[in-house]
């Protein structure tokens, strides 16, 4: 089956304007063939989606070795620009014993509302103030993938 969906995925990469897609063609190229499928209805959507995703985890090993393998160096290739870019630097802030002590003052005061959300009594903070029991934010679901 997954040696189908390849198939399947080559002859849909084939119809483009020139002889290297553009990644615009590719990305539409991809959703085309995506919908087909599930348009038609003829596939188990389940056992496609593993299949893709099993193609997936291969190619993304493949990429990252290859990757950390590459020269530091720009290249075009295939229609593909790579330009090399050196890490840069950020300030530490934490050496900054003020940016510490205010971090470590908005942590505790997180685990001080997360304590009020949990309780159904009042909490209130070290100067007697009471601490309110704010809001929740729901996160979108989503699907876990393992193998």
């Amino acid at each position: 089956m997954s040696k189908d969906l390849f198939i399947q995925m080559r002859e849909q990469e084939i119809i483009t304007d020139n002889f290297l897609p553009t990644k615009k063609e590719i990305q539409n190229n991809a959703l085309k063939l995506a919908k087909k499928i599930i348009d038609e209805g003829e596939e188990n959507l389940t056992e496609k989606y593993a299949q893709i995703r099993r193609i997936k985890e291969a190619a993304d090993i493949i990429e990252a070795e290859f990757k950390r393998n590459l020269p530091d160096e720009n290249f075009e290739a295939f229609g593909i620009k790579g330009q090399y870019r050196s890490g840069g630097s950020v300030a530490n802030y934490e050496e900054d014993e003020v940016y510490a002590e205010i971090k470590q003052q908005l942590n505790d005061r997180k685990t001080l509302l997360d304590a009020a959300l949990k309780t159904s009594g009042i909490i209130f903070d070290s100067e007697g103030m009471e601490v309110p029991k704010v809001s929740k934010i729901e996160r979108k679901s989503s699907l876990a993938i393992s193998f």
